[in-house]
Protein backbone atom coordinates (compact mmCIF):
# COMPACT_ATOMS: atom_id res chain seq x y z
CA UNK A 1 0.00 0.00 0.00
CA UNK A 2 1.46 3.41 -0.95
CA UNK A 3 2.65 5.38 2.06
CA UNK A 4 0.58 8.47 1.25
CA UNK A 5 -2.68 6.76 2.28
CA UNK A 6 -3.83 7.89 5.71
CA UNK A 7 -6.70 5.42 6.03
CA UNK A 8 -7.82 2.12 4.49
CA UNK A 9 -11.56 1.49 4.43
CA UNK A 10 -13.09 -1.91 3.71
CA UNK A 11 -16.59 -1.72 2.19
CA UNK A 12 -18.69 -4.86 2.27
CA UNK A 13 -20.60 -4.36 -0.93
CA UNK A 14 -22.83 -5.81 -3.57
CA UNK A 15 -25.37 -2.98 -3.36
CA UNK A 16 -25.93 0.33 -5.13
CA UNK A 17 -25.13 2.12 -1.88
CA UNK A 18 -21.77 0.37 -1.60
CA UNK A 19 -20.79 1.30 -5.15
CA UNK A 20 -21.79 4.91 -4.59
CA UNK A 21 -19.75 5.08 -1.39
CA UNK A 22 -16.69 3.58 -3.10
CA UNK A 23 -16.96 6.17 -5.86
CA UNK A 24 -17.30 9.00 -3.34
CA UNK A 25 -14.30 7.88 -1.30
CA UNK A 26 -12.10 7.07 -4.30
CA UNK A 27 -11.68 10.74 -5.17
CA UNK A 28 -10.03 11.40 -1.81
CA UNK A 29 -6.32 10.90 -2.37
CA UNK A 30 -5.56 10.03 1.25
CA UNK A 31 -8.06 7.13 1.45
CA UNK A 32 -7.62 3.61 0.12
CA UNK A 33 -10.89 1.76 -0.51
CA UNK A 34 -11.39 -1.98 -0.86
CA UNK A 35 -14.85 -3.22 -1.81
CA UNK A 36 -15.58 -6.85 -0.97
CA UNK A 37 -18.11 -8.74 -3.12
CA UNK A 38 -19.61 -12.14 -2.37
CA UNK A 39 -19.09 -13.26 -5.98
CA UNK A 40 -22.64 -14.40 -6.78
CA UNK A 41 -22.82 -12.24 -9.92
CA UNK A 42 -20.61 -13.34 -12.82
CA UNK A 43 -20.06 -9.87 -14.29
CA UNK A 44 -20.63 -7.21 -11.63
CA UNK A 45 -20.67 -3.54 -12.57
CA UNK A 46 -17.35 -1.73 -12.35
CA UNK A 47 -16.59 -0.35 -8.88
CA UNK A 48 -14.18 2.47 -8.04
CA UNK A 49 -11.09 1.60 -6.01
CA UNK A 50 -9.86 -1.91 -5.24
CA UNK A 51 -12.21 -4.89 -5.37
CA UNK A 52 -11.92 -8.35 -3.79
CA UNK A 53 -14.30 -11.26 -4.35
CA UNK A 54 -15.27 -14.19 -2.13
CA UNK A 55 -15.69 -15.02 1.53
CA UNK A 56 -13.30 -14.42 4.41
CA UNK A 57 -13.44 -17.82 6.09
CA UNK A 58 -15.56 -16.84 9.08
CA UNK A 59 -14.90 -14.44 11.92
CA UNK A 60 -11.23 -15.28 12.44
CA UNK A 61 -10.56 -15.24 8.71
CA UNK A 62 -12.01 -11.75 8.59
CA UNK A 63 -9.93 -10.67 11.61
CA UNK A 64 -6.82 -11.94 9.82
CA UNK A 65 -7.79 -10.07 6.65
CA UNK A 66 -8.16 -6.85 8.64
CA UNK A 67 -4.66 -7.26 10.05
CA UNK A 68 -2.98 -8.31 6.80
CA UNK A 69 -4.46 -5.40 4.86
CA UNK A 70 -4.11 -2.80 7.61
CA UNK A 71 -7.82 -2.01 7.61
CA UNK A 72 -8.69 1.11 9.65
CA UNK A 73 -12.45 1.17 9.26
CA UNK A 74 -15.20 -1.12 7.98
CA UNK A 75 -18.46 -0.15 6.29
CA UNK A 76 -21.18 -2.79 6.06
CA UNK A 77 -23.18 -1.84 2.98
CA UNK A 78 -24.45 -5.33 2.25
CA UNK A 79 -28.00 -6.30 1.34
CA UNK A 80 -30.52 -5.78 4.19
CA UNK A 81 -31.15 -9.56 4.24
CA UNK A 82 -27.46 -10.53 4.36
CA UNK A 83 -27.62 -11.18 8.09
CA UNK A 84 -24.85 -13.80 8.22
CA UNK A 85 -22.10 -11.56 6.85
CA UNK A 86 -23.36 -8.63 8.91
CA UNK A 87 -23.19 -10.60 12.18
CA UNK A 88 -19.75 -11.97 11.25
CA UNK A 89 -18.52 -8.46 10.52
CA UNK A 90 -19.82 -7.09 13.82
CA UNK A 91 -17.97 -9.72 15.80
CA UNK A 92 -14.78 -9.43 13.74
CA UNK A 93 -14.70 -5.66 14.19
CA UNK A 94 -15.33 -6.05 17.92
CA UNK A 95 -12.43 -8.49 18.24
CA UNK A 96 -10.19 -6.24 16.14
CA UNK A 97 -11.20 -3.00 17.82
CA UNK A 98 -12.18 -1.46 14.49
CA UNK A 99 -14.98 1.07 13.95
CA UNK A 100 -17.94 -0.32 12.00
CA UNK A 101 -20.53 1.72 10.15
CA UNK A 102 -23.74 0.37 8.66
CA UNK A 103 -25.14 1.80 5.43
CA UNK A 104 -28.60 0.46 4.61
CA UNK A 105 -31.35 1.66 2.31
CA UNK A 106 -34.72 2.46 3.84
CA UNK A 107 -37.36 -0.25 3.76
CA UNK A 108 -40.33 0.10 1.42
CA UNK A 109 -43.64 1.14 2.91
CA UNK A 110 -47.02 0.37 1.32
CA UNK A 111 -48.71 3.19 -0.53
CA UNK A 112 -52.44 3.74 -1.03
CA UNK A 113 -54.03 0.90 -3.05
CA UNK A 114 -51.01 -1.38 -2.60
CA UNK A 115 -52.16 -4.97 -1.94
CA UNK A 116 -49.40 -6.38 0.27
CA UNK A 117 -49.47 -9.50 2.39
CA UNK A 118 -46.61 -9.37 4.91
CA UNK A 119 -44.87 -12.66 5.75
CA UNK A 120 -41.90 -13.49 7.96
CA UNK A 121 -39.81 -15.65 5.62
CA UNK A 122 -39.61 -17.43 2.28
CA UNK A 123 -41.42 -20.57 3.50
CA UNK A 124 -44.33 -18.41 4.62
CA UNK A 125 -44.30 -16.71 1.22
CA UNK A 126 -44.64 -20.09 -0.49
CA UNK A 127 -47.64 -20.96 1.66
CA UNK A 128 -49.27 -17.57 1.07
CA UNK A 129 -49.62 -18.09 -2.68
CA UNK A 130 -53.04 -19.37 -3.80
CA UNK A 131 -53.57 -22.34 -6.09
CA UNK A 132 -53.15 -21.75 -9.83
CA UNK A 133 -51.35 -18.44 -9.32
CA UNK A 134 -48.82 -17.11 -11.81
CA UNK A 135 -46.19 -15.79 -9.44
CA UNK A 136 -43.23 -13.59 -10.24
CA UNK A 137 -40.29 -14.38 -7.95
CA UNK A 138 -38.04 -11.34 -7.49
CA UNK A 139 -35.77 -13.08 -4.99
CA UNK A 140 -32.47 -14.13 -6.51
CA UNK A 141 -31.53 -17.64 -7.64
CA UNK A 142 -30.32 -18.81 -4.21
CA UNK A 143 -33.82 -18.41 -2.74
CA UNK A 144 -35.94 -20.27 -5.29
CA UNK A 145 -35.70 -23.92 -4.25
CA UNK A 146 -38.31 -23.66 -1.51
CA UNK A 147 -41.00 -22.87 -4.12
CA UNK A 148 -40.30 -25.94 -6.27
CA UNK A 149 -42.82 -28.11 -4.37
CA UNK A 150 -45.72 -25.89 -5.50
CA UNK A 151 -46.59 -27.81 -8.67
CA UNK A 152 -49.92 -26.00 -8.82
CA UNK A 153 -48.31 -22.64 -9.58
CA UNK A 154 -46.54 -21.30 -12.66
CA UNK A 155 -43.49 -19.33 -11.55
CA UNK A 156 -41.56 -16.65 -13.40
CA UNK A 157 -38.13 -15.90 -11.92
CA UNK A 158 -35.84 -13.02 -12.82
CA UNK A 159 -32.10 -13.73 -12.59
CA UNK A 160 -29.04 -11.66 -13.45
CA UNK A 161 -27.25 -14.85 -14.55
CA UNK A 162 -28.94 -17.97 -15.91
CA UNK A 163 -28.66 -21.04 -13.64
CA UNK A 164 -25.84 -23.45 -14.48
CA UNK A 165 -28.15 -26.44 -13.93
CA UNK A 166 -31.89 -26.91 -14.58
CA UNK A 167 -34.09 -25.97 -11.61
CA UNK A 168 -36.45 -28.61 -10.24
CA UNK A 169 -39.75 -26.87 -10.99
CA UNK A 170 -42.75 -28.29 -12.80
CA UNK A 171 -43.69 -24.86 -14.18
CA UNK A 172 -40.94 -22.23 -14.37
CA UNK A 173 -40.05 -19.47 -16.81
CA UNK A 174 -36.70 -17.71 -16.35
CA UNK A 175 -36.24 -14.06 -17.29
CA UNK A 176 -32.59 -13.03 -17.47
CA UNK A 177 -31.53 -9.49 -16.61
CA UNK A 178 -31.75 -6.71 -14.07
CA UNK A 179 -34.96 -5.10 -12.78
CA UNK A 180 -36.66 -2.79 -15.25
CA UNK A 181 -35.69 0.86 -15.56
CA UNK A 182 -39.25 2.12 -15.15
CA UNK A 183 -42.72 1.23 -13.94
CA UNK A 184 -43.77 0.73 -17.57
CA UNK A 185 -40.95 -1.80 -18.10
CA UNK A 186 -42.16 -3.83 -15.14
CA UNK A 187 -45.82 -3.57 -16.17
CA UNK A 188 -44.97 -4.85 -19.64
CA UNK A 189 -43.09 -7.80 -18.14
CA UNK A 190 -45.95 -8.69 -15.78
CA UNK A 191 -48.55 -8.39 -18.53
CA UNK A 192 -46.48 -10.51 -20.94
CA UNK A 193 -46.35 -13.37 -18.43
CA UNK A 194 -49.86 -12.95 -17.02
CA UNK A 195 -48.58 -12.41 -13.49
CA UNK A 196 -51.16 -12.59 -10.69
CA UNK A 197 -48.79 -12.34 -7.71
CA UNK A 198 -45.40 -10.83 -6.96
CA UNK A 199 -43.12 -12.31 -4.30
CA UNK A 200 -40.23 -10.18 -3.04
CA UNK A 201 -38.22 -9.24 0.02
CA UNK A 202 -38.41 -5.76 1.50
CA UNK A 203 -35.00 -4.78 0.18
CA UNK A 204 -35.73 -1.09 -0.36
CA UNK A 205 -34.23 1.07 -3.09
CA UNK A 206 -35.73 3.33 -5.74
CA UNK A 207 -35.19 1.09 -8.76
CA UNK A 208 -36.58 -1.94 -6.98
CA UNK A 209 -39.72 0.03 -6.21
CA UNK A 210 -40.75 0.03 -9.89
CA UNK A 211 -42.05 -3.54 -9.67
CA UNK A 212 -44.20 -2.63 -6.66
CA UNK A 213 -45.68 0.38 -8.41
CA UNK A 214 -46.34 -1.78 -11.46
CA UNK A 215 -48.08 -4.37 -9.29
CA UNK A 216 -50.29 -1.69 -7.74
CA UNK A 217 -51.31 -0.27 -11.11
CA UNK A 218 -52.13 -3.74 -12.46
CA UNK A 219 -53.94 -4.92 -9.33
CA UNK A 220 -51.34 -7.63 -8.62
CA UNK A 221 -51.09 -8.94 -5.08
CA UNK A 222 -47.69 -8.70 -3.41
CA UNK A 223 -46.32 -11.23 -0.95
CA UNK A 224 -43.77 -9.15 0.92
CA UNK A 225 -41.11 -10.79 3.09
CA UNK A 226 -40.31 -8.47 5.98
CA UNK A 227 -36.75 -7.64 6.94
CA UNK A 228 -35.02 -9.76 9.55
CA UNK A 229 -34.30 -8.12 12.86
CA UNK A 230 -30.85 -6.65 13.31
CA UNK A 231 -28.41 -8.85 15.23
CA UNK A 232 -26.84 -7.17 18.25
CA UNK A 233 -23.59 -8.49 19.64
Amino acid sequence: MPMNFEKTILILGGTTEAAALAKELSIQENIRTITSLAGRTKNPAKIAGEVRTGGFGGVFGMVAYFSQNKIDEVVDATHPFATKISSTTKLACKLSGLPLKRVSRAAWKPRPKDDWQMVDNIKAAKSALPEDARAFLALGSQHLDVFSSRDDIHFVARMVDAPSLPLDFKHLTIVEGLPGNSVDDEKKLFETHGISHLVCRNSGGERGRFKLDAARELGIGVVMIIRPRAIHL
